[in-house]
């Protein structure tokens, strides 16, 4: 029973405030928005072009869907971070 509190004291010991939270630092949610809004407007772009058939109008409304939803998505990822819940 002390040998398992002196393991979780020292586990919890070397883990940094950040990780204790379950929190992630804004520049994760950063990437990880980059990297799916590149997915996503590859996405878009694939089906826009299939609807309008000019790939110059297709990667207007991919362009447009990029920045909107990258935006979107940072906001939405740390909202989320602070929500306790499942954690």
């Amino acid at each position: 029973m002390i040998l398992d509190q002196i393991i979780i004291t020292k586990k919890t010991q070397s883990k940094g405030l950040e990780e204790i939270r379950g929190s992630e630092k804004p520049l994760r949610s950063v990437v990880k928005a980059l990297s799916w809004r590149v997915i996503g407007t590859l996405d878009t772009l694939v089906v826009s072009y299939f609807l309008t058939g000019k790939i110059v109008l297709a990667a207007s409304i991919a362009s447009v869907d990029f920045l909107t939803k990258l935006v979107l998505y940072f906001f939405h990822e740390r909202i989320w971070n602070k929500v306790k819940w499942g954690k």
